[in-house]
């Protein structure tokens, strides 16, 4: 059978019933936004993660953008963000009507460090945007030194921790998405914004809901932007069992270094005092490309993540920046995400590998 990159139904498929009947007592309460189950969710997800304040929002992108002029990012303001990360974290910096200054990587860690942040600053730097990327924490704590508000964005990263603190607590300000692959997954959009600051998350539900708190008296041009009821239910119910999911992806880990993973790519370096969460596995080889082909024809699902840097996206042209990125153009031409799931078996895990060895 093919190894797939994502194996979401699995560990879905025991909470199916649950779902059900969350989802029906929702519809038969006739409540369908900013209602009971939402409530809830951010109460248990404020717990979960350790802080003060949690606010669903509609998706990961809306919640940085939110987050952002929750901070209180004007148009000019400029927020360093790095290039080596989806796109929706510097569209969200631009539709939050700041300019993104691009910073480099650690090429070991994949995420930005003290010193890349550091390069890119300017007077005019309002934010630092740190990722956490792929599921392993960023050094945000470390980051928030330099004096200017860190914005975690850890939509990759639910469930990981740093210092025995959860992703989600290490910036002024964090976000998560929940789109249906992620490690915390619902069953369509969703997002959700932490805080320990309460005018941050007082600024932030008044601008998920058109700026108002009453839906007659508006204070600021906001967004519609909220996380809906069903989706709340069904992430009350799946919520419980992360902790396991990411003990799983962990575990896949550790049996594709112990069947020999780094005879053959370069795996992603840890740093002491993190626990990731592996939302992604993505290793490195100098020919990535022909690699994932290989993979293909053994039956190994296998794929590259962000080929073209954000710097070098057309959209974003207007904001390359002066000084080289080597580190993400490096990572950028020689990464390959491998197979990572809460149910990747060390036999899979075996498989892969073997597959590797047989194409290299």
């Amino acid at each position: 059978m093919p190894i797939a990159l994502f194996d979401t139904a699995t560990p879905l498929a025991a909470l199916q019933e649950r779902f059900v009947e969350r989802m029906t007592a929702v519809v038969e309460r006739g409540v369908f936004i900013l209602g009971p189950e939402l409530a809830a969710f951010e109460a248990e997800l404020a717990e979960y993660v350790g802080v003060r304040h949690a606010i669903g929002v509609g998706n990961g992108t809306d919640a940085i953008t939110i987050a952002l002029r929750a901070l209180g990012i004007k148009p000019g303001d400029e927020v360093v963000v790095p290039s080596f990360t989806f796109y929706a974290t510097a569209e969200a910096v631009v539709t939050a009507g700041a300019r993104p200054v691009f910073c480099d990587v650690d090429p070991a860690t994949r995420n930005v460090t003290l010193d890349t942040v550091r390069t890119a600053m300017t007077d005019r730097t309002a934010a630092i945007v740190t990722v956490d990327l792929f599921g392993c924490p960023a050094p945000s704590p470390e980051i928030r030194s330099l004096g200017v508000p860190v914005l975690e964005d850890a939509a990759q990263a639910v469930g990981a921790s740093l210092d025995g603190r959860r992703t989600g607590s290490l910036g002024d300000v964090a976000t998560f998405s929940f789109y249906p692959s992620k490690n915390l997954g619902a069953l369509g959009d969703g997002g959700a914004i932490c805080t320990d600051d309460d005018a941050v998350a007082e600024r932030a539900r008044l601008l998920r809901f058109h700026g108002s708190r009453d839906k007659r008296d508006f204070e600021l041009v906001g967004y519609n932007s909220r996380l809906d009821e069903l989706q709340a239910a069904v992430l009350r119910v799946a919520l419980p069992e992360l902790d396991g999911w990411c003990e799983g992806r962990r575990a896949a880990a550790r049996a594709y270094a112990e069947a020999g993973l780094d005879h053959y790519v370069t795996p992603p370096v840890v740093p002491g005092a993190a626990q990731p969460a592996w939302h992604l596995y993505v290793v490195t080889h100098p020919q990535a490309d022909a690699v994932i082909a290989g993979l293909r024809q053994h039956g190994v699902q296998a794929r590259a993540y962000y080929r073209t840097p954000l710097h070098r996206q057309p959209a974003l042209a207007e904001f390359v920046p002066a000084h080289p990125l080597p580190a993400t153009q490096e990572l950028a031409a020689t990464n390959l995400a491998l197979p990572m799931s809460p149910t990747l078996s060390a036999e899979k895990a075996g498989e892969v590998v073997a597959a590797l060895a047989a194409v290299l």
